[in-house]
């Protein structure tokens, strides 16, 4: 900067814009003030000793810890007034060790009808069969074993395209065989228990991405028509959805897409599905389960709810909620 010529000091700056003065400014009473968070809405500290019924009691009443409750309460109302609570999910819950609760729930009725996709079906035999299930696929992926287990790709697609010549849908066909054929784990399957329970238990294949599709014993033509076979067999479920509740369980494309076209066939055919509570549970937001489970479905009523977590611990603490708020509205009766 060029100094002055008289005292050698650099010449006064003058301001492009002038600061705004303060002295003008309008507040008013924090009282008058709206406020999102309350203390009476704050959590409670834990008692020991208490039940699952405190311990949600306890939760503060916001976001997250609402929604949970908010779905808990959706989904004892559906049941006590017999409407239909249906699941449809990936592979992960199954992966992570949660088949014995959702078969409970399904014992229990709290779950009325299941919609798994191609993923979930492989782990849930492999479970029933062998009691282990999940390869390491970065490891195999690399040698050519990935997906070669014997056994999962032959019994498998054995079984669906037998079930499918006798008329049944993948979800049937797979859950006759493994009650059939006595697995020894088969009372944690989902497919047995649907088989077990007559709960309808629907399974939506993309030919392409799943192991089973790779062996020589697959058939492209029963993998279609048991899919197309579920898939409207699930559509009937939807259709009678109004006032019921649907999760979304950790599929992220598949079912979401799924369950969009098939509510939107159920309408188009005159059914009224328009106050429905949905449910997303994943440890990730992701566009399609946002779009298509929780926002377009309930345009026309109902409620849509996201609930972020590790399934792991989510869905357990869910069905403890769910299982312990009926139970205590039994006891009022």
């Amino acid at each position: 900067m060029a100094k002055s010529k008289q005292t050698g000091a650099p010449p006064l700056r003058v301001p492009l814009v002038k600061p705004l003065a303060l002295h003008k400014i309008k507040t008013y009473p924090l009282a008058k003030r709206h406020s999102k968070v309350k203390l009476g809405e704050s959590a409670r500290p834990w008692n020991p000793g208490g039940t699952v019924t405190d311990f949600l009691a306890g939760l503060p009443d916001i976001l997250a810890a609402r929604a949970l409750r908010d779905v808990i309460e959706a989904i004892v109302k559906a049941r006590l007034a017999g409407k239909a609570v249906a699941v449809g999910m990936g592979a992960h819950p199954t992966k992570v060790g949660l088949n014995p609760v959702l078969v409970d729930l399904m014992e229990r009725r709290v779950i009325t009808a299941l919609a798994l996709t191609g993923a979930v079906i492989i782990h849930d035999f492999e479970l029933a069969m062998m009691g282990h299930t999940s390869e390491e696929v970065d490891t195999e992926i690399n040698t050519g074993r990935f997906g070669m287990a014997e056994e999962t790709g032959r019994l498998l697609n054995e079984a669906i395209t037998r079930g499918v010549r006798k008329g049944l849908g993948i979800g049937e066909a797979l859950g006759t065989w493994i009650e059939e054929r006595r697995f020894p784990n088969r009372q944690t399957s989902l497919l047995a228990a649907g088989a077990r329970l007559g709960i309808p238990v629907t399974v939506h294949v993309a030919i392409g991405t799943d192991i089973i599709h790779m062996h020589p014993a697959v058939d492209g033509a029963a993998l279609g028509e048991g899919t197309l076979r579920d898939f409207r067999t699930f559509a009937a479920v939807v259709a009678g959805l109004e006032g019921g509740v649907y999760l979304n369980l950790g599929s992220a494309v598949i079912m979401p897409e799924v369950f969009l076209k098939a509510l939107t066939l159920a309408r188009n055919l005159g059914h009224t599905v328009d106050r429905i509570t949905t449910v997303n549970m994943d440890f990730l937001p992701h566009y399609r389960p946002l779009t298509n489970v929780l926002r377009r479905p309930t345009q026309k009523g109902g409620a849509g709810h996201m609930l972020i977590g590790h399934h792991e611990i989510m869905v357990p603490l869910l069905a403890a909620g769910v299982l312990e708020s009926l139970r205590k509205d039994r006891n009022k009766r």
